[in-house]
């Protein structure tokens, strides 16, 4: 009985800790920006300290500081090993043709099905240096954040006792509704999600870090925030005006970098069964 009790309970506790890390994350960056901008909105403040947090949080998280006790165990839930330059740059390339695919099929399914999006308000009487370095900061730590707790404490768990394609996708699945209290349980919306979450989770999976996670998911944001959200009013619903020539070339978007994404992760995890190997014959040898 002990046998089964010991997983589900780690499996609970850091689903529940990655769930509680991102909120609470997100709580503090939320009433940081809300406080800069009413009151000094010319200090972009709000970021330096948030950068802080984040760094201060990753490390801790990481084993750096706290309880000797408990460094060797957080160090291994976080998982931020380094990896080579090689199965770096090769899983941050498989990641960005993946997100160049993913903002294309933000597009179409916004086209395709009404959903409430994003709701950007005007920020061009805000100093565009503010603006910018929060949106840098706010892609960061949300890309540290979610990428520790999910990918590192909730899914390298999950990878102990579960094939690691199931693994993806319960944690994907368990991060839905994190997703979906600011953009609503719109079957796009979640679609989107999951698909976007498992592509994380393979990044962490194949590489066993989740260190291009972050980049990735880094560089995601950032382009959310500033490319793809703010535009959402704009897009109309094809079926009110039919579909325009955008409309086919996002859709075009979305399966050949897909499949350009896909090829490169097959190669991503050939490199690691490579290196996998060489470690084995070294040490049976």
């Amino acid at each position: 009985m002990g046998k089964f009790i010991r997983p589900v309970g780690k499996i609970i506790w850091t689903g529940a800790f990655a769930v509680g890390l991102t909120a609470v994350s997100s709580l503090i960056w939320g009433g940081l920006l809300l406080t800069n901008l009413k009151t000094s909105s010319s200090v972009p403040w709000a970021a330096g300290v948030m950068a802080v947090i984040t760094w201060a949080a990753y490390r801790y998280f990481g084993g750096k500081w706290g309880p000797d006790r408990t460094k060797e165990a957080r160090r291994s839930y976080l998982r931020a090993a380094p990896v080579s330059f090689a199965l770096f740059a090769s899983t941050v390339t498989a990641g960005v043709l993946c997100l160049v695919s993913l903002s294309g099929l933000w597009i179409v399914l916004f086209q395709l099905v009404k959903a409430p999006g994003n709701s950007f308000g005007d920020v061009s009487h805000y100093p565009s240096a503010t603006v910018i370095v929060s949106l840098v900061v706010a892609a960061v730590s949300g890309a540290v954040f979610e990428e520790a707790g999910f990918r590192g404490y909730f899914q390298g768990t999950l990878e102990k006792y579960l094939p690691g394609p199931l693994a993806i996708f319960v944690c994907a699945s368990v991060m839905a509704p994190e997703h979906a209290q600011t953009q609503g349980f719109v079957w796009t919306t979640v679609l989107f999600y999951l698909v976007s979450d498992v592509m994380l989770g393979f990044s962490a999976y194949l590489t066993r870090s989740i260190i291009p996670g972050i980049v990735i998911h880094s560089i995601s944001l950032l382009t959310f925030f500033s490319l793809v959200w703010p535009h959402d009013h704009e897009r109309a619903l094809i079926w009110q005006h039919g579909p325009d020539n955008w409309f086919w070339v996002h859709v075009a978007q979305v399966l050949i970098f897909a499949v350009l994404g896909i090829f490169t992760f097959f190669r991503v995890s050939r490199m690691t069964k490579r290196t996998t190997n060489l470690a084995r014959s070294a040490i049976s040898a």
